[in-house]
Order: structure tokens, then sequence, then C-alpha cells
């Protein structure tokens, strides 16, 4: 794949660079913030080399390539865009649009994505460390150290390399938390450190050892660590940072470098022993606790309704709050977490759903895809299936939901718990603690086997239905092969019909939005309810007449009942002008139209039968 040519065909197709505000990357996904996301043509980048699917997300137009692929995109698009990288480019720009919970997932997603792969590094460590340290997993009655004794010390370096990140942390979220704050994040690390530091009780022998206290001017404070903790040095680290901006503001620049830091660190540590850090560090052992106790409380209807809703949470984008969570619970004195065993139920029936869509295709290019992004999907990377097929299909996404909810159910029913967090699929099982493997591998296989089946199941009723188009106008219908425009004709952009009107006024053919307007009025585009695109083209070469024989009635978002009236077009100014009436409805999604009535038809007359793509099932 040459990355250049892919990262200069994706800016010319999203409005060139000047459209483009800040560009990153996620795991799959290019996310561009747009100025106007309503240039980006959706259609010429699926047609990009790599590109898996594109869909819009709050404020951010997202490009799916996949795993291993969009960094090396985002970094030539980074290139072509004269941004040296992705810090550069969240400098440029601050987002500020979004109600109060969006704002505040983004800033916990900024703060701990980059954590990310150290806590997985960890996490899969431990697993390393679960399998050697085991009894009865490999040997009766013994684990494999103690039956291979050579074997000890290895796993005990493994297991103190499993425990750095988590021993550590404060460390981590303090640098990634106050960078995002707008503070030196080198301040925020060494508010870690000291949340940490040797000489203060470990968090871990908290309540288990008596408490050391200091003695500040006859005020006790408990002389104890934080390690393992989430929320004190989140709040410690917006302090920091806020302190710090506040004092270059007010410090001369003759004392700002010696006097700034000095106050920042000496301030923000009093405030964090004295108040913040015990308070938050209770509430953060509440709230893991509380989670813990509803999950197990709940069982399989807590596991189903999680398990079902966890999909809709990840396109909301508010999963990444769980990393947040998931972290508080590992790093608490159980060592847990369920979040991690539900959503891999949640990724490998998305996976289960798109590879039922590969067997029951008979289009190439969408077996092509399904097979690449269902394999990602069981391997724990869901986002070319979630977003590619199954939510642009729709009832391979119910099949799926439907899947992870029955084995998250059996998940929570077992007490399925992981110990480490790491590639939420049939690799997760490094991160189950052995003894739960078993379990861990039924939950995935009902999961697999419920998706692919509701979703077979659903494909068929799917196929079954039938969506009719009314006449748009009053006047003559023909199949489109008979359009005067021979691109129409030619079927190059899809199936349809065409109208040879006798009277100007256009109405909805079917329940749908207006997901497109031309600012020249003489075109525009229909998502019906049943996931019909159509394109709407009135006479040929209108484009030219700037408007002005077109009354629009509706605008882009507008939801349009079928038999409304869109446009009022002047028959007459076109026809003066040279140009010619036929209007073109194109179906430009790949369905085919099916002509139930030609000729001579009044307006609101059902012309058009679409049923969805015809599909083969495979014996098997």
């Amino acid at each position: 794949m040459d990355y250049n040519k892919v990262a200069k065909e994706v800016i010319s197709h999203v409005g060139g660079p000047k459209n483009i505000k800040k560009a990153f990357h996620c795991a799959t996904r290019l996310r561009l913030m747009l100025k106007d996301p309503s240039l980006a043509d959706e259609k010429a980048l699926e047609s990009v080399d790599g590109v898996k699917g594109t869909f819009l997300v709050q404020e951010q137009f997202q490009i799916i390539f996949g795993s291993g692929t969009v960094n090396l995109v985002t970094d030539e698009v980074l290139k072509e865009l004269g941004m040296d990288s992705q810090d550069q480019a969240d400098e440029e720009i601050v987002e500020k649009k979004g109600n109060l919970i969006s704002r505040a997932v983004k800033t916990l997603s900024d703060i701990f994505v980059p954590i990310v792969p150290a806590i997985v590094a960890g996490g899969l460590l431990m697993g390393i460390n679960n399998v050697l340290t085991a009894q009865g997993l490999f040997f009766a009655n013994k684990s494999l150290i103690e039956a291979y004794p050579m074997w000890k010390d290895f796993a005990t370096i493994i297991n103190l390399f499993s425990n750095a990140a988590f021993t550590f942390l404060p460390i981590l979220v303090g640098f990634s938390a106050t960078k995002k704050f707008g503070g030196n994040p080198y301040l925020g690390a060494v508010m870690g450190m000291i949340m940490v530091h040797p000489d203060l009780l470990n968090c871990y022998n908290y309540g288990k050892v008596a408490t050391p206290f200091w003695n500040l001017f006859g005020l006790k404070v408990a002389a104890v660590g934080y390690q393992g903790t989430v929320l004190p040095i989140l709040f410690t680290s917006w302090v920091i940072a806020k302190l710090e901006t506040k004092l270059h503001k007010i410090t001369p620049s003759w004392l700002d470098n010696l006097t700034t830091p000095l106050l920042s660190v000496l301030i923000t540590g009093f405030i964090t022993f004295l108040a913040v850090g015990p308070a938050l560090r209770e509430a953060g052992n509440v709230l893991a606790d509380g989670l813990q106790w509803l999950y197990f409380s709940l069982g399989p209807v807590g596991g189903a309704i999680f398990g079902f809703l966890y999909a809709p949470i990840v396109i909301t984008g508010m999963h990444q709050s769980f990393i947040a969570i998931e972290t508080q619970l590992l790093a608490s004195a159980a060592h847990r977490t369920f979040i991690f065993p539900i959503a891999a139920m949640s990724n490998v029936a998305q996976g289960a759903a798109v590879l039922a869509v590969f067997f029951l295709s008979k289009d190439p290019k969408q077996k092509s895809l399904c097979s690449a992004s269902g394999i990602s999907a069981l391997l724990g990377i869901t986002e070319p299936a979630m977003f590619g097929v199954n939510l642009k299909l729709k009832y391979p996404f119910i099949g799926a939901i439907c899947g992870s909810a029955v084995g998250s159910a059996w998940i929570a029913g077992t007490k399925t718990l992981a110990s480490a967090v790491g590639t939420a699929g049939i690799p997760g099982f490094l991160s189950i603690p052995p003894e739960s493997w078993g379990n861990y591998g039924i939950g995935m296989a009902l999961s697999i086997v419920v998706a692919f089946v509701v979703t077979c199941i659903l494909h068929k009723r799917n196929v079954e239905s039938k969506e009719s188009l009314a006449a748009p106008m009053k006047g003559t219908v023909a199949s489109i092969t008979e359009c005067p425009d021979p691109t129409f004709a030619s079927k190059a952009m899809g199936d349809g019909f065409v109208v040879f009107p006798e009277d100007g006024k256009f109405y909805a053919p079917a329940n749908a939005e207006v997901t497109m307007t031309f600012p020249t009025k003489h075109a525009f585009g229909l998502m019906t309810n049943d996931g019909t695109e159509i394109l709407v083209h009135i006479g040929l070469d209108t484009v030219e007449l700037n408007g002005e024989p077109f009354t629009m009635h509706v605008k882009k978002g507008d939801k349009v009942k079928k038999g409304q009236l869109l446009v009022d077009v002047d028959l007459k100014a076109i026809e003066a002008a040279g140009k010619e009436t036929a209007t073109a409805v194109i179906i430009t999604n790949g369905k085919v139209a099916n002509l139930i009535k030609s000729g001579a038809v009044d307006a609101k007359t059902d012309v058009v039968e679409i049923a969805n793509p015809v599909v083969e099932v495979k014996a098997a």
C-alpha cells in the first residue's frame, strides 16, 4: 500500500487541507476534526485503498483503516498537513463543544489512552505469572514453579515486571493528566512520585498495620502512599496544572523559573495529603467496591444488561471512561475487573455476526471486508466489523448485541473476572485467571453461536422484506436505462428509475431523512427508514441554472414523510433554458430497484419495489 497516496486521497476527499483542523488516530481509526464535515465525500473515501468504513461522531470524522495501518496513514496525513506530530495538532485546537458528559469522557480518554500500552503490558505479564503460579493447571495440586523450582526466580521477576505499572500508576497518570490539563507534565510526574514515595506506608498495607502520622503543627496527617490509585492523582494533576498556569501569569519572568515549580509542588503537595488524597482514595475504593457489589448482586441479569449495552456504549465513545474505572478495579485490593470479560464477549459477538454475513453474502467486496473485519473482531479489534459492516446493515448489530448479552450473562453468573487487561477477544485468556478459563471459553462460545444464529435469522427476514418507492412527480415513469443521461442510464451510479414530469411538485418517495442538498437545489440525497440511499437529480444539466427554477422546502437533516412536498420545480423555466426535465431517482447503495408500475402515473403512486441485496446461503 502506498501510504502517501492514501493520505493525499483522504485529505482530498474530506475537503482539502484547509478543512482539517486536527488529525490523530486511535487503535484502528484516523480521526479528523473538520471545519465543515459536510464536505467529506464518504463514497469516495470508501473507495480509497485500505479504508474499511467512515462515520461521524461528536465532531470527529473517523475513517477506519485497522490496526497496524492507521498509524502509518496518519503519519503521512500529518506530513501532508505540515503537522509534525499529534501533539502539535492537539495544541492548535481546544475543543469546547459537546455536553459536560461527552467532554468528561473525552478528557478521561485523552488521559488514559496513552497509558493503556503500559497497563496492557503489565496485565499480560500478570497473566503469564498466573500461568506459572496457578495450582493444578499443569500438575495435580502443584503449580508449574513448584514442579520445576528452577522457574521460581523467573516467575518472581515476571511478577515484579507486571506490578510496576500498577504500583507506580500515579506517576503515569500524573504525567498524562497534567499534560492534558495544560500544565508541565514533569511536575505532574513529580506529584505522582511524591504520592508513592517509599517513605510512605504502602497503600496496599493500609489498614493492615499501624498507620504512621505526621504531626504538622498539631495536625495529624496520615503518611500513607497512593499506590494503584486513580482519583487522587487525577485531581492533584488538575490542581497543579491550574496553579502553575496561574503562577506563570503573576510571577515576574526573572523569578518564574525558580518560584513557580517550587510553589506549585509545595502547595499542591500539602493540599493532596491534607484533604484531596484521603477523601478521593476512599471515594475510589467505594467506587471499585460498589461496582463489584452491583455486578455480583445482579448476577446473570446484570451481566446480560451490561453485555447488551456494551456495543451501543462503544458507539457513543463513552466506553473510554471504562479505562479509568477498570484501572481502579485492578489496582484495588481484589485486583480483579468484570469489565474486561464483558468487553471480550461483545467483541467476539461482533465478529461472529460479521462472519455470518460473510457466509450469507455473495458480494465479493462485502465478503472481503467481512472476512478481514470478522477475524479482527474475534481477536479484539471491533471497529472495522462494527462500523464497516454491522451498523451499516443493522441486523448483524442486533444479532451481535444479543450474543453479547447471553455470553455476558454466563460470565456474570459464574463470577468470571479478569486479573489484567489485554486484548478483549480470543487472546484474552491470558488476562483471565487459569481457574476461570473454562467459564471464559464457554461465555465466548455462547456469544459467538448466539450472535451467528440470530444474525442468520434476521438476515432471512431482512431479505424477504420489501420496500417500495413512490413516484415523486406526476408524469411518465420508466426504467433508469431510459434516462437521456448516459451516466444514469448505464447504472454506473446505481439502479433506479426516471420520471418525465408533467407537474412541478416533487414529493418524498418514502419516509426518509434528507442527507444532502446541493447549493444549486437541483439535486439532493435521502436515506429511507429502511436504509436505502437515494440520489435525486431533477432535470439534466440543471446545475447550470444556479437554483433559480427550484424552491426547496427542506434542508439537510430533516425527517420527511412519504408523499411530503419537498421541492417546487418551475418546469417551464428549465425548458426555456434549453434543459431537459427528466428526473432521475438513483439507489446509490447497491440495492436493486424492481419497477412494478411504469408509464403514466400520478405522484405518490408506488412504482418501485426494493428488496435488500440478493444473497446466497452456502451449504455447510
